[in-house]
């Protein structure tokens, strides 16, 4: 791809700071790049590494208690690190734009998808109202959003999060802006609808000649999008080097240490007994949202001690056969069992005891933490709640389930969520889960916005209290390399329907069904012309026809 040789942002020994109390304390030490139009810098490393507070330092942005202590970022000739009120709100918006990882901490619940995306093109005057929503309605469509010209008039809780991730993704191109900071916008998308959206983005990219930065902790998918890849690690920069040389030849250890993550797989499992009785069956299901199906006869087994892993695209119902078996949705037909015993199917109609069997872990940790709470009070609740535990014991407890997690009490129980990283945050999500002290967790997505370091930390630990605990997960997600590493058994659904069901070494084994295929050939590889050799294969002729193929 050639490149355009303007520059268009010149950031030069950045440094950045946190205030800890009264004390500033360092985040970015010294950090320094070009980016030109049509240009795409990957930024790579571990939590904490200072990526995003690098991706919003190049909007001359930072977050409340953050600050730019020395460097300059310059956008056309702008210093941003001095520029006034004004100047970046003519910029932000209509040639800057931004793509947060968590859309859906992100959209505003109180007003429509499609008034949130006209906002922008309104009021920086690139377009009246009408002919914004008619752009958004197009830009839906090549992001392959379900009802294109209806979705937009949805507010954000009615769609689903990889749905509502592509229409964050629409929002940001709406005024075809010159940079555009992707801040995983792939993370919670499933890996068919990954391949359409990032094909999108490239195609935009190129088309507009515009520049980005392209955010991300996998190392595969940032082979697709990125000329350069930047390392990152706890403010420092570790090395840089175009793309296929990274890939090829990285040069430190750290980077190496990142190229070699994911070798954790859970040892085989000998097969349960052919009478040995599921810690939760469920059979025959169908389910509605009002008058609208959205599963049809499902059926699986989760047997104690072991891992079923639930994948499928975004709206294939794996979080909806989830909330079957809670009784948060109540199936219209069939059966849900637990250890042999019919379970009433509304969850308002089961005894504590019932409820306490099924606990669950969700996928976003930002949005599912009380932000007022402290860590203490969050699983102190389930504690009292089912244990009947107060004052000093509750307390005692709360500090037993933070050893569980491998997190310090004295450091940890007195703060609140804002004061954790994503890995700690998801890390909480376990303890207030075994809080209850169930039989069977169900794993939402608990690693999709995790780097791969510390998503491996945390499947580590579910494992080892897997081990410890005696407990069964149904682990719906994905990432197939998740699936890879602690699945006992796998369950695929597609469109409400399970369409292909085993064990994990048969389900990778092929021949497989046509949709088990399709997903197993969509996981990224560490190959910078994957994805352009797979659209090929597919028979796209233009990159951005992927966002609207049906595949």
């Amino acid at each position: 791809m050639t490149k355009s040789k303007d520059l268009l942002l010149k950031i030069r020994d950045l440094e950045i700071e946190g205030r800890s109390d009264e004390t500033w304390m360092p985040i970015i030490n010294g950090a320094s790049f070009d980016l030109h139009k049509g240009e795409v810098l990957g930024l790579i490393g571990e939590s904490g590494a200072g990526k995003s507070t690098i991706g919003l330092a190049a909007m001359g942005f930072t977050r409340d208690g953050v600050r730019i202590s020395g460097g300059s970022v310059e956008f056309d000739g702008i210093n941003l690190v001095t520029a006034s009120a004004a100047q970046k709100r003519a910029l932000l918006g209509k040639r800057i734009a931004y793509v947060a990882q968590s859309a859906a901490a992100s959209f505003n619940p109180a007003h429509k998808i499609i008034d949130q995306h006209t906002e922008a093109p309104v009021q920086h005057g690139v377009q009246g109202r009408k002919d914004s929503e008619s752009d958004a309605i197009e830009l839906y469509r090549r992001l392959r959003l379900p009802n294109p010209e209806e979705i937009g008039f949805r507010y954000p809780h009615q769609v689903s999060g990889g749905q509502l991730q592509r229409a964050m993704t629409a929002m940001a191109m709406s005024c075809r802006p010159d940079l555009i900071i992707f801040d995983e916008p792939t993370t919670a998308l499933d890996v068919t609808t990954q391949i359409e959206v990032l094909a999108a983005i490239r195609d935009i990219v190129e088309q507009f000649d515009t520049a980005a930065i392209y955010i991300t902790h996998d190392l595969a998918v940032v082979a697709q999008m990125a000329d350069r890849i930047k390392v990152l690690l706890k403010g420092d920069e570790v090395e840089e080097a175009d793309t296929a040389t990274m890939l090829s030849a990285p040069k430190e250890d750290y980077t190496k240490s990142l190229w070699a993550v994911r070798s954790f797989e859970r040892p085989k499992k000998a097969a349960p007994a052919a009478d040995a009785v599921p810690i939760v069956r469920v059979k025959n299901i169908d389910a509605a949202y009002g008058t609208v199906p959205v599963l049809f006869d499902v059926s699986f087994d989760i047997h104690a001690g072991r891992t079923v892993a639930v994948v499928g695209e975004s709206g294939s119902g794996k979080s909806t056969a989830a909330r079957c078996i809670t009784g948060l949705l109540p199936p219209t037909k069939g059966v849900i069992e637990f250890e042999g015993v019919e379970m009433p199917l509304d969850y308002r109609k089961r005894t504590k005891d019932q409820l306490r069997q099924a606990q669950m872990i969700y996928q976003m940790a930002d949005t599912a933490l009380n932000p007022r709470k402290t860590i203490g009070e969050i699983i102190g609740r389930p504690v009292e709640f089912y244990g009947g535990l107060k004052g000093q014991k509750k307390r005692a407890r709360v500090e037993e389930l933070l050893h569980e997690i491998e997190m310090e009490p004295s450091q940890y129980i007195d703060r609140l969520p804002s004061e954790l990283s994503g890995g700690q945050k998801q890390r909480i999500g376990i303890a207030r889960a075994l809080a209850a002290e169930p039989r069977f967790i169900i794993c939402d997505e608990v690693t999709s916005a995790l780097d791969q370091l510390v998503a491996e930390g945390i499947l580590r630990l579910l494992a080892k209290l897997q081990d410890e605990l005696g407990l069964s997960y149904m682990f719906i997600t994905h990432d197939l390399a998740t699936v890879r590493a602690i699945a006992d058994e796998v369950v695929v659904m597609k469109d409400g329907r399970v369409v292909e069901q085993g064990p994990k070494a048969e389900m990778f084994m092929p021949p497989h069904h046509a949709y088990t295929d399709l997903l197993l050939s969509s996981v990224p590889e560490m190959d910078p012309d994957w994805l352009t050799n797979l659209l090929d294969a597919r028979g796209v002729d233009n990159i951005g026809d992927a966002a609207v193929d049906k595949m």
